[in-house]
């Protein structure tokens, strides 16, 4: 499964990076939306879009978390409040700089800080 976190809002965003966005239902700021098995169509939105998202695979424990946070059962996202502690830097120059981009495992300890 992976997870899509939406970090930066829409002031000064290009159409098609707005529209990408709005097609992955990743419409406002701090929306998580999980792909179970994604299709190389949500590969290539996701791959368009790292730079204003962050993503990674999650575990079973925190999908469970997400489930049992969110109040109704018939959305296909999550809300999540601004991580606790901050956000150090959105940018994602270098190695482990920054919570934009791919973050693989560590995926789970920023959904952790925002639930």
């Amino acid at each position: 499964m992976i997870a899509v976190i939406r970090i930066k809002g829409q002031v000064g965003l290009d159409k098609d990076i707005v529209e990408t966005l709005n097609r992955l239902r990743i419409r406002r700021k701090y929306a998580c939306r999980v792909f179970e098995k994604p299709n190389a169509i949500e590969l290539g939105m996701i791959r368009k879009v790292k730079d204003f998202v962050a993503f990674g695979e999650i575990d079973d424990e925190t999908y469970k978390k997400l489930v049992e946070k969110r109040k109704t059962k018939i959305k296909n996202f999550f809300r999540l409040h601004p991580p606790r502690g901050g956000i150090d830097s959105k940018k994602h120059f270098g190695v482990h700089k920054g919570v934009l981009g791919n973050h693989k495992k560590e995926i789970n300890k920023l959904i952790e800080r925002m639930l």
